[in-house]
């Protein structure tokens, strides 16, 4: 099989190959990296030539999108348009209002996601022309809006993926005793809003049990950023990012007491990195190995300063979105069918929202593609959570169709953390004045 990763000269691709190297039910002899940096696929490229991986494929680097996907079989999207530095954009514009700047979540992700969905259709059109039984799977971010508008080209052929939502099934797993493979579970909601509804084992529900027993909810990370207390109000364990809607307040005078934001430290961190690997390309690897560890130990450090939740358990610290797109992948291609939770079509799960709405939900995949498992209602607050944020990831996708600032604003407006639609519209005006491609997107002609 082919393989080709759309920001191939990004950070995390190590991880990929690493863990590829690591699997016996995929077979991929190419391994494509498709960059707009040529610096930096030439970074990447000593970093993996330089890592201990036994089992490398092929590797091919490349800057001319349509080349890079030519005749692939899988195409793994993780582009970061406008770099670290919109990131440092996104965040900052939003905290200079008082307003929650975070990648993903509310105004610093709808920028994010303005800028990025037109090189998101790009590739979209470039597949479907090139490789038009490729499989597409989109990890980049904000992951729901992105896999959304690329659904519009590819239809069914393109899959979001997220690590958060296994990582939440995993830890309660372990926190019971058990292992994911033995739940059965139902989780459900968008990208990173979501809820573990149900653990069951061998018929019997497990949940209530880690909810009411201390010692086992603390060892949830989720409950340990939100609280306990609430977490067992709520009768469901939470994503991760649920922290940011359930303690807004306090998220953004943590951020805003920082002295630096995530974006501006990863930013730093990685500019530092890809300098010094390039200076020093024989020092590579040894780069990278540092930096990993140093990002991972620092993830969502905001949230648990907060809720005093600590250091992060060693077993979460290497993320896992690379085994969960490598799972989907051998699924897909026809190896041992898989359960996992998926960004895909709504078609019905939750009936308050449009059928080609991107939701995420158990699935069960084969060669054929995702099928949702089913689910519980989605009711009360939760429903009334989602149903907002579903409406204005949907206005960001339509105002980049329609080239409408007036549509991008209300995507930003009507956002539950949004407290002001003056604030919104000066928001948005920022966002068009700081990053060119965020302007670009209500430009005639483009």
């Amino acid at each position: 099989m082919k393989l080709t990763i759309i920001g191939g000269g990004g950070f995390r691709v190590p991880q990929i190959v690493e863990a590829l190297s690591r699997r016996d039910d995929l077979d991929v002899s190419e391994l494509r990296l498709y960059d707009v940096s040529a610096e930096r696929l030439e970074v990447m490229a000593d970093v993996l030539e330089q890592l201990p991986i036994a089992r490398k494929p092929r590797i091919v680097t490349g800057t001319d999108l349509r080349e890079a996907v030519r005749g692939v079989d899988f195409v793994f999207s993780a582009m970061r348009v406008a770099g670290t530095e919109g990131r440092v954009s996104d965040e900052l514009i939003a905290l200079s209002h008082g307003i929650l700047g975070q990648e993903t979540v509310g105004p610093g992700g709808y920028a994010y996601a303005l800028r990025t969905i037109p090189a998101a259709l790009d590739l979209a059109r470039a597949v479907k022309e090139e490789a038009p039984n490729a499989w597409v799977i989109n990890f980049t971010n904000p992951a729901g809006i992105i896999t959304q508008a690329m659904r519009e080209v590819l239809g069914p052929r393109v899959i979001g993926i997220c690590d958060t939502p296994i990582g939440l099934v995993r830890r309660a797993a372990r926190a019971l005793g058990t292992s994911e493979s033995e739940l059965d579970y139902d989780y459900i909601g968008l990208n990173h809003l979501g809820w573990l509804r149900s653990a069951t084992k061998d018929g019997e529900e497990l949940l209530p049990r880690l909810l009411e027993d201390p010692e086992l909810l603390t060892q949830m990370e989720e409950a340990r950023l939100i609280g306990l207390d609430w977490v067992r109000s709520l009768g469901m364990l939470p994503n991760e990012y649920l922290f940011y809607y359930y303690r807004n307040r306090e998220a953004v005078a943590q951020i805003r007491d920082e002295a630096q934001t995530r974006g501006q430290f990863l930013s730093a961190q990685q500019g530092d990195f890809y300098q010094a690997a390039h200076s020093q390309p024989q020092e590579a690897a040894a780069l990278w190995d540092r930096t990993h560890r140093e990002r991972e130990e620092t993830y969502m450090a905001e949230a648990r300063e907060v809720a005093g939740a600590g250091e992060r358990e060693e077993e979460d610290l290497d993320g896992g979105y690379q085994e969960v797109a490598l799972d989907l992948m051998t699924a897909l291609s026809g190896g041992r069918p898989a359960r996992m939770i998926l960004g895909v079509a709504n078609a019905g799960v939750i009936p308050a929202l449009a059928d080609s709405a991107i939701i995420e939900v158990p699935c069960t995949v084969d060669q054929r593609g995702p099928v949702a498992v089913a689910l519980a209602p989605l009711e009360g607050a939760e429903l009334g959570l989602v149903t907002q944020v579903k409406a204005c990831e949907t206005l960001v996708i339509d105002a980049v169709r329609t080239k409408d600032r007036a549509t991008a604003w209300k995507a930003l407006a009507l956002h539950p953390l949004v407290d002001s639609v003056d604030a919104a519209k000066e928001m948005l005006d920022e966002y068009c004045e700081a990053i060119p491609q965020v302007a670009a997107v209500f430009e005639e002609g483009r």
